[in-house]
């Protein structure tokens, strides 16, 4: 929300300088982001002063230029080559001097010591144009005989700068989104700290009705979206060009100026918080105003020619026969105002913040008007900007009110009451405020006290303030105001003690591997856990939303790898293809079989997740090892290290192929009762299609979740390390195609759990001497007995055992 440092004084009196205002805002919860200041001279007239041409002689090499001598109030005046024809000894006149910026549009130059035609020129005697208050060229500017000497420029025009305050408005103080909700809320605290101040706003009292030439009729048919409608016809106005004052006021919180009528409803709306619309009173056909919905599929063109189709939820403003309006979003093409509008219909409303809010959302329209309606307006302030509004319309188009204010309240809007005990107060604050600053601090808010007693407050919340319906809401409106840096840190620190829990493991795990990571080179990513619907085939189990902000971010993530690959292509885009990256975050599932209304939450399920993405080379760029692109192989070693490091058991796990179709090549580990572990594999090219990813991309996602589950029971135990020395054993099999190590592996653990403490593969190969669809798999076994060393009779009756269900359950041989 832009506020003019200006316009704000002109509600609420006081003499801080702008940056004092931004920092007594921030402390009242409307936190400034920027201070900027506006000129409305480009250069504020800066090294511009008032001069006294004191001789004007011809140039000896020019006909039309002469040498002149001006005072500028300094011990010795300036010789300056003028060529304007209407210079003259005795002018007073507006000087640039040597280091003075003047400015051509966009261009800027600086006014030197210069040479022309071989004499000496230290300065410029300016035109209007040349320094911005005004067009003329024909002559250099005269001004009065009473100008004094030496006088700056800007002091002399009275050049006030304004300041642009840019306030970060939060979605619950829709009361703050103008200038005089901003200054309500500078009132409170200029009061509370003790300065002489005083809030006020233009009086509507000046309002008169001239005739009753154009009566309009309102009815509202859907009384649930529109609270409350009111309007007033003007006739005989004339569009034209806003004055300066109002032109200015815009453009400085960076509206742009359109014509006078149309600049009204954005005046009021920007000073007072309530948006207005204005039809064109010719196109309200039947002279009368309908508020309702329309039949689903309804077309209608807007103001910017784009059509929509209505939805039977979207609230309409329609004369006897068409839709005019989308309510509280937009106006429809035709309904405006323009150079030929001589009689205007003014709208102020109040419309539900959630209807508005979702047929913005709906058609992808986003307004000033719609940002306010939607987070909820002041009921009451609706006729006062309708009101201000109309006087205007006299004031700067000659228009004349021509009818009564209709005003359309079915069920006025009450206002909340709120029981505050001040022992309530002290304990959520952690101080002891006096009673009555509570009772200024409410008052200077606005709030009603309708009720006191020694213990507490019974107040009125004016309606405008929709962030404020219970007791808390109120202690915090006191806090701020009354300053958060006035309440002392305790000296005392209080806390209650806790057993470690399942979460605090989880916590600590997470830590440790992280560590672990990051130790190695990667780096930890967070994603949003909203998510684009479009990438997931099967959409029964997503958790969507219902009011997405956009269709990017419509559902719930199943998965971490989404975003990762986002993140990715993000980086490769700017060149930092080399990328190693972890996430941990929640998952989101929702089975439509278990949905049932007395337990919604049966249906939904979230779990926590481990995402790993390796891609691009391992090595580059060093000159003691050569360029190495990172393989699958990589990533799987990061995997093992990390169930090694939380005491996962090989043991426990069931590796199976992933059938997956995000990988082109995967594997997916199990426990023993079915549940996925984890899976991790080779993306596929279609997967990294629809992120323009070119690169070979490794991923794993570990359900932290389930791990955490089953290594619950884990404990740390010290054990020696065996003083009997290891055994090697390699084996040549040749086995179908089809089969996979993990089979060999999980056959060879099954068959001796004791004694055979690693098996790994350290050769494939598939081609010639090999009889067709076979391949040999080269397998290294680790038997090792901790309590003594292993003979040959053992050793083979080990060995025999694992060779032997090798054949019977794979068909292998060996070779």
């Amino acid at each position: 929300m832009n506020i003019s440092y200006k316009w704000l004084k002109e509600y609420v009196d006081f003499t801080l300088t702008p940056q004092e205002v931004c920092d007594a805002l921030t402390s009242t919860g409307l936190e400034v982001d920027a201070l900027e200041e506006v000129q409305s001279i480009k250069g504020g007239l800066k090294g511009l002063y008032v001069g006294k041409v004191l001789t004007c002689e011809m140039h000896p090499n020019s006909d039309h230029l002469h040498v002149t001598t001006v005072d500028l109030g300094r011990e010795e005046p300036s010789q300056i080559v003028c060529g304007a024809p209407n210079v003259a000894a005795g002018q007073k006149v507006i000087v640039a001097d040597l280091g003075c910026v003047l400015y051509d549009g966009d261009k800027e130059f600086v006014i030197k010591k210069s040479k022309l035609r071989g004499v000496d020129s230290c300065g410029m005697i300016c035109a209007e144009d040349e320094i911005g208050i005004g067009t003329s060229h024909a002559g250099i500017i005269v001004l009065p005989e009473d100008a004094v000497v030496g006088t700056p420029a800007a002091e002399y025009y009275n050049l006030e700068s304004d300041w642009l305050i840019e306030v970060d408005i939060t979605a619950n103080r829709a009361d703050a989104l103008s200038h005089w909700g901003v200054a309500r809320d500078l009132y409170a605290w200029l009061k509370q700290n003790g300065y002489e101040t005083s809030l006020h706003r233009p009086t509507d009292e000046t309002f008169a009705i001239d005739n009753n030439n154009l009566p309009i009729d309102v009815e509202i048919e859907n009384t649930e979206a529109c609270k409350r409608y009111a309007c007033v016809s003007v006739t005989d106005c004339e569009v034209k060009e806003s004055p300066d004052w109002l032109k200015n006021k815009l453009t400085t919180v960076g509206l742009r100026p359109i014509n006078n009528i149309v600049d009204i409803t954005n005046y009021v709306m920007m000073a007072y918080g309530q948006p207005l619309h204005t039809f064109d009173a010719d196109m309200v056909k039947g002279h009368k105003i309908v508020v309702k919905t329309m039949p689903e599929g309804t077309p209608f063109v807007t103001l910017d020619g784009e059509e929509h189709k209505l939805s039977d939820r979207d609230l309409a403003i329609c004369n006897a026969e068409d839709p005019m309006c989308i309510a509280g979003v937009f106006g429809g093409k035709g309904s405006g105002t323009y150079e030929t509008t001589r009689n205007v219909v003014l709208e102020s409303a109040y419309f539900h913040p959630t209807w508005i809010r979702k047929s913005a959302r709906r058609h992808g329209l986003s307004t000033d008007a719609s940002f306010r309606f939607e987070r909820g307006i002041d009921p009451n302030g609706v006729i006062y900007a309708l009101k201000q509004a109309a006087i205007l319309c006299k004031e700067l188009a000659g228009g004349k009110v021509s009818m009564e204010i209709k005003d359309v309240y079915p069920e006025p809007m009450k206002n909340a009451v709120v029981e505050l005990e001040y022992s309530y107060v002290h304990s959520l604050v952690g101080k002891d405020i006096p009673v009555e600053t509570i009772k200024n601090i409410c008052e200077s808010l606005e709030m009603k006290v309708l009720g006191e007693t020694a213990e507490a407050l019974e107040l009125e919340i004016p309606a405008y303030r929709v962030d404020v319906q219970r007791p808390c809401d109120v202690v915090e409106d006191i806090l701020r105001i009354y300053g958060y840096n006035n309440v002392e840190i305790p000296t005392q620190l209080k806390s209650s003690l806790v057993i470690k829990a399942d979460e605090d493991r989880k916590h600590k795990l997470q830590n440790l591997v992280s560590e672990q990571l990051v130790g190695q080179g990667f780096n930890e990513i967070l994603n949003n856990s909203l998510t684009k619907g479009a990438y997931y085939e099967a959409q029964d189990g997503l958790v969507k939303i219902m009011n997405p902000l956009s269709s990017d971010l419509n559902v719930m993530r199943q998965t971490l790898l989404y975003g990762g690959l986002e993140s990715i292509a993000h980086n490769v885009n700017r060149r930092n293809a080399n990328l190693r990256f972890f996430e941990f975050g929640n998952v989101y599932f929702f089975d439509p079989e278990k949905a049932n209304d007395e337990n919604p939450m049966l249906a939904y399920k979230e779990e926590n997740m481990m995402g790993i993405w390796v891609t691009g080379k391992r090595v580059e760029g060093s000159w003691a090892h050569p360029n190495e692109d990172s393989t699958y192989y990589e990533l799987s070693a990061h995997v093992q290290n990390i169930l090694q490091r939380i005491g996962m058991k090989q043991g426990l796990m069931v590796q199976k192929k992933s059938e997956n179709p995000v990988f082109a090549a995967g594997l997916l580990i199990e426990n023993r009762a079915g549940k996925k572990l984890m899976e991790m594999g080779i993306l596929s090219k279609k997967t990294l299609k629809q992120f323009d990813l070119q690169q070979p991309v490794y991923f794993a996602e570990l359900n932290w979740t389930q791990l955490m589950k089953a290594t619950k029971k884990n404990e740390v135990l010290y054990t020696e390390i065996s003083k009997h020395p290891a055994v090697s054993r390699d084996l040549a099999l040749l086995v179908d195609k089809s089969v996979e190590f993990a089979q060999i592996e999980q056959i060879a653990r099954q068959t001796e759990k004791k004694l055979l403490k690693n098996v790994e593969l350290f050769d494939v190969y598939e081609g010639k001497n090999l009889p067709e669809g076979k391949k040999s798999y080269a397998v290294n076994f680790i038997l090792q007995d901790t309590e003594k060393t292993m003979n040959d009779k053992q050793i083979e009756a080990v060995m025999n055992k694992i060779i032997a269900n090798l054949k019977k359950q794979l068909n292998a041989e060996l070779r």
